[in-house]
């Protein structure tokens, strides 16, 4: 947890080696580095198919409000059991409120996944278990803060890597 800092309600606890949210709406963003281009891998599991969470890219500092991150960065969403009106641009692998995945392929419930995220200037790439999903370009900062969401219910994280490129 060094260079890790909570924004927000709630938040983590390490919990046989892996990283486990609480609550929300919060971020557990690491301080010590803003990335450029950069490939983020992280492996993540729910333990319900409503579970909310997402991985934050590219924001900048938000002291102590997790918003920040939503309003000027972007979220790789996980979330399977998605919107009310069932939209794909709230699911798992889509750039929340910008871009779909093109498919689910997410594990079942319980099961680790693995996401591996480039971020090259505007160009966002998200591929979750060997399948490319979402293929975006952006207009916001090509600089910023990583983060993980704390939101509703329970996800866990772990093997949390990032390389510069």
């Amino acid at each position: 947890m060094e260079g890790w800092q909570q924004a927000g309600p709630n938040g983590f606890s390490v919990v046989d080696g892996t990283l486990k949210s609480s609550g929300g709406m919060g971020l557990l963003w690491y301080t010590k580095k803003q990335f450029g281009d950069f490939v983020l891998k992280v492996e993540w599991k729910v333990l319900h198919i409503d579970d909310n969470s997402g991985v934050f890219l590219r924001f900048p500092d938000p002291g102590n409000d997790p918003w920040v991150a939503v309003d000027n960065g972007y979220e790789v969403q996980i979330d399977d059991g998605g919107s009310p009106d069932g939209a794909m641009i709230h699911k798992t692998g889509g750039i929340y409120s910008f871009a779909a995945p093109t498919k689910v392929a997410t594990n079942p419930v319980g099961e680790w996944n693995l996401y591996e995220i480039h971020a090259v200037g505007q160009s966002y790439r998200v591929i979750l278990n060997g399948d490319e999903v979402t293929d975006f370009t952006g207009e916001r900062s090509t600089k910023g803060y990583v983060g993980l969401q704390n939101h509703n219910g329970t996800v866990s994280f772990r093997n949390v890597k990032i390389m510069g490129l």
